[in-house]
Formats: structure tokens, sequence, C-alpha cells
């Protein structure tokens, strides 16, 4: 299990990007969560095999169809063993 944290930049906010990564992570059987942040980024977390994690990570280069993403910091973190993926509020 790997765990990945990514900021997502550009038009994402308002484009349906949060619960398009909400449907995507279940389709590839990934926990995590996923958020608008006030700077108008989306913040997400996944959680998973690596090729299921490495697939949301590629899915956020361009996120749903409405999107336009100007770039995508990927993090590595400690996997903490989430369930489930939710969409949170705002941070």
């Amino acid at each position: 299990m790997i765990r990945r944290r990514v900021v997502v930049s550009g038009e994402v906010q308002g484009v349906y990007y949060r619960d398009s990564c909400r449907q995507q992570a279940q389709a590839a059987g990934v926990a995590g969560w996923v958020r608008n942040r006030p700077d108008r980024t989306v913040e997400a977390v996944f959680e998973g095999t690596p090729d299921g994690v490495d697939r949301l990570v590629s899915w956020t280069k361009h996120g749903p169809e409405l999107a336009i993403v100007d770039g995508v910091a990927v993090f590595e973190e400690t996997p903490e063993g989430l369930s489930g993926f939710d969409i949170r509020s705002t941070a």
C-alpha cells in the first residue's frame, strides 16, 4: 500500500472535480479524500495499491472534462490505512 497527497492548481473548482475524483477513486479501488482549498486549488489523498494510486495521480493531471489543470504537486506520505473515499468540506 502507498499514499500520495496531491495539490491541483488551475480551473479546478466548480467543474465537478471532487465528485469526478471520487468516482475515479472508487473505480480504481483507492481510498482517501478530496477537498477544495481556499486558494482555489484542490487537495486529495490517495491510498491503495501502487497501480491504483498511480492511476489516480495521472488522472489529476487532466481531471474532468471542464477542468483546466495548470499544475499538480505530488507528495509521498506514509499510509494511514484509510477506507472508502470521501469528499471533504473546504480546508
